[in-house]
C-alpha cells in the first residue's frame, strides 16, 4: 500500500434516526468518518440513456487504510461524499483481511 497515493480526502455518512423535540423520528445523514483515500475507477463518466434521460452512472473505488471505524462499514446505513457528490457503497472489499486497507466501491447517486 502506497501512502502517498491517498491524496483525497473523502467522508463516510452514517444513516442516523433523529428525533426531534416534538417526537418526530426522521432519518439523517451524519459524518461518521473523514480520512484520506485512493481514488481509482472510471476516470471519465459513464453515461447511459435511461427513460429519455442521459444519467451519469460512475462507479468508483476508494481505498483507506484499515481502522476500527472502517471496519464498521457496511453497504446498508453508510455512504461516501467526495468532492461535494454523494456515492452509495455497492460493495466493501476487506483486502484479504490483512488488516491493512479497506476497499469501498461506490456508485455516483442520481439527483
Amino acid at each position: 500500500m502506497n501512502i502517498a497515493l491517498m491524496n483525497e480526502r473523502i467522508v463516510i455518512q452514517k444513516n442516523e434516526v433523529t428525533v426531534d423535540g416534538i417526537g418526530n423520528h426522521t432519518n439523517t445523514w451524519a459524518d461518521y468518518y473523514s480520512c484520506h483515500a485512493t481514488v481509482s475507477g472510471s476516470s471519465e463518466s459513464a453515461q447511459k440513456e435511461s427513460a429519455g434521460q442521459t444519467v451519469d452512472d460512475s462507479i468508483v473505488s476508494f481505498t483507506v487504510r484499515f481502522c476500527i471505524k472502517v471496519a464498521g462499514v457496511d453497504v446498508t446505513g453508510f455512504r461516501v461524499i467526495f468532492h461535494d457528490e454523494i456515492y452509495d457503497i455497492m460493495a466493501v472489499d476487506p483486502m484479504n483481511y490483512k488488516k491493512k486497507c479497506m476497499k469501498l466501491r461506490c456508485r455516483k447517486v442520481r439527483r
